[in-house]
């Protein structure tokens, strides 16, 4: 599938990677959600049962981009790891010896802060509580999210390979939201990390007027559904601003 899309794509001037499999979960799912649901989340344990299996990622994104650069030996490739590309998984991710591959996570973490709906808004930035469900709370403000990014750091230092926050974002309503994306940014950007926010908004308008937790032009209020000015808004324009060139 993947062979024919690359030789279909390959020359069309707006196609600037291939994207192999958004958020491979089989740590979750197993090869049945509902019959045959794995449910684990800590990779060594998940590694150390199913490492090389069909569960694994690992033996089978090689084959694809084998497969891809069989026709197209130029664009980019972009792999995230397992359990979602979270952060936490990407030192299990075993690079390839294609060059023009870019490592990829998507970062919201954590959760329980991220995503947190309008009418039970219990966490704040900065702020402290448990952040990965390990039962004791933890201090979370920069320093919690310079040691979860430190992980990027060692797997581009051991790895010699690029690395991309290719999904990344808040809902626009949670306490803190601006100075947590200014934080997460400015933090992204001291890194030389390429990152995309993700704004979950479709080209579906019945479900880009349902469904706006993530739109950072609607505000604070979760009522509104018009584009406003806010906190949020201003510090993702102040970072996009320092951006040189353009398409």
């Amino acid at each position: 599938m993947w062979r024919h899309t690359a030789e279909r794509y390959r020359d069309n001037p707006i196609v600037v990677g291939y994207d192999l499999m958004v958020e491979p979960n089989s740590n979750e799912v197993g090869s049945d959600f509902i019959h045959d649901r794995l449910d684990i989340w800590d990779p060594e344990e998940f590694y150390a049962k199913y490492g090389g299996t069909l569960y694994d990622w690992n033996q089978f994104y090689p084959r694809i981009v084998a497969a891809i650069r069989e026709v197209d030996p130029e664009t980019p490739i972009l792999v995230g790891a397992m359990a979602y590309s979270a952060v936490e998984w990407l030192p299990y991710l075993e690079p390839t010896d294609d060059p023009r591959t870019v490592y990829t996570v998507h970062q919201y973490a954590p959760f329980l802060y991220t995503h947190q709906w309008w009418d039970d808004l219990r966490f704040t930035y900065p702020g402290r509580f448990d952040t990965n469900w390990d039962g004791e709370p933890e201090d979370f403000n920069r320093a919690w999210l310079e040691d979860l990014l430190s992980t990027v750091d060692e797997f581009v230092a051991s790895r010699g390979v690029p690395v991309a926050v290719n999904e990344f974002g808040v809902m626009r309503w949670v306490p803190g939201a601006a100075e947590f994306m200014d934080d997460q940014m400015d933090l992204f950007e001291e890194r030389g990390l390429n990152y995309a926010l993700w704004a979950w908004e479709p080209s579906w308008p019945p479900w880009a007027q349902e469904v706006d937790a993530f739109n950072f032009r609607f505000g604070p209020n979760p009522h509104n559904h018009v584009e406003v000015d806010s906190d949020l808004l201003d510090v993702i324009l102040e970072h996009w601003s320092s951006n040189t060139v353009r398409p």
